[in-house]
């Protein structure tokens, strides 16, 4: 069996992590990215897991994204005779 189909994977991943290397990450972290962006990087991953967990329970958002009524007026770039 591979580690990664093991049952218990997020528990041993974290039991091999110590603080020092979470601390580490977070360095990279701010290195890379910078303090500002975090924000909007962690905003934009919550925002993920919600639409993922959302779909997942089956409330999707239904809303026709074409709200137009008449779509040839739009495409038709022909004067009428």
């Amino acid at each position: 069996m591979e580690l990664f189909q093991h049952p218990h994977f997020a528990f041993i991943l974290l039991s091999i992590l110590q603080p020092e290397h979470i601390i580490l990450i977070v360095i990279v972290l701010l290195l890379m990215f910078g303090g500002k962006k975090i924000p909007e990087l962690m905003k934009g991953l919550g925002k993920g897991m919600k639409e993922f967990k959302d779909a997942q329970n089956g409330e999707h958002n239904s809303t026709p994204t074409n709200t137009n009524t008449n779509p040839t007026s739009a495409t038709d770039d022909k004067p009428r005779v």
